[in-house]
């Protein structure tokens, strides 16, 4: 794999009604694509966005006619193996897609048979099957984060290598969740939410984590008692597998809407804690915010402002 110039930097998420795709909805993208796309052959890949390709080794257009085997996710990220036609033991590639905080995956039942207009809109990739219909890979907003590689295995790009272990995986216990997060020197939001500590968590789950645990966001990793990481633990993964439980009876452009509808703290600053009834509460950052409930998560002690004083705990 060879790199072009600059890298995608993960953005979090905020306040505002634009939800980062994170661990739930990434899987669930994952499956849909599995689900139309495993077995067919790739007619078409249209890149409309230079700047998202990080690149260009092996070329994208050296993808076209292979099969797409299989999407799974790693993290927050898509992964496509695509393997040869012919069935031949040809090494597979890989087509490794992360949305960022606008992007998004939209299924096409027909695709236009247009060229795409490179720079323009909200388009980043156009991925297209022999029978003429396919996915677009888009970005809304000014950020412009989304990132695509092409790669010989994923772990040949560094933000996947680099990534933590998967919370939902079976490895994941208690007890490695507890000698993970004891070892950072951070809050538990932030712990959380780092890529390389835990995988495919993000700004709204983690709020819901923390809320759900009846934890402050500002306490320190290493200062979990053993109740606290029990209940922090049990509380992660049912935030996550009910998300996805959740999103299983939704098409690809329900997810976004589902998500924001599920929210109990994140995203609803201003309104009723649905446990205790309290406001829900937030703190701003420079580019980011999180929200909590002081009565059930930091003893009815409002969090000041990060931007104007030092945090209470």
């Amino acid at each position: 794999m060879r790199l072009l110039t600059g890298c995608d930097r993960w953005s979090p998420g905020s306040s505002t009604p634009i939800l980062m795709p994170e661990l739930p909805e990434v899987e669930l993208l994952c499956r849909r694509l599995d689900e139309r796309g495993a077995g067919r052959t790739i007619s078409r890949l249209d890149l409309a966005s230079f700047a998202a390709l990080k690149t260009f080794d092996p070329p994208l257009r050296s993808l076209v006619g292979r099969r797409f085997e299989e999407c799974h996710r790693r993290g927050k990220f898509i992964c496509v193996q695509l393997g040869a036609v012919d069935g031949s033991s040809a090494d597979p590639e890989w087509l490794v897609i992360h949305l960022a905080r606008g992007g998004w995956v939209k299924w096409r039942d027909k695709l236009t048979t247009a060229p795409v207009k490179v720079g323009r809109g909200p388009l980043a990739l156009r991925v297209g099957f022999e029978e003429g219909d396919g996915f677009d890979v888009t970005e809304m907003g000014h950020e412009k984060r989304l990132a695509i590689w092409t790669a010989h295995s994923p772990d040949d790009i560094e933000q996947v290598a680099t990534l933590g272990p998967e919370p939902l995986d079976p490895e994941f216990t208690e007890e490695r969740c507890g000698s993970i997060l004891r070892a950072e020197k951070a809050y538990l939001k932030h712990a959380l939410s780092r890529q390389s500590v835990i995988a495919g968590v993000g700004n709204a789950y983690s709020d819901e984590a923390l809320h759900a645990a009846r934890l402050s966001p500002f306490k320190p990793a290493s200062n979990l008692s053993d109740d606290e990481l029990s209940r922090l633990y049990s509380s992660l993964i049912a935030v996550l597998r009910e998300a996805i439980d959740r999103a299983e009876s939704l098409d690809l452009d329900q997810l976004k809407d589902g998500k924001r509808g599920a929210m109990r703290v994140h995203g609803r600053t201003g309104e009723a804690c649905p446990v205790c009834g309290d406001v829900v509460r937030e703190v701003s950052f420079a580019t980011r915010s999180l929200q909590y409930c002081a009565t059930c998560q930091t003893g009815g002690k409002p969090l000041a402002d990060r931007r104007l004083s030092r945090l209470l705990k």
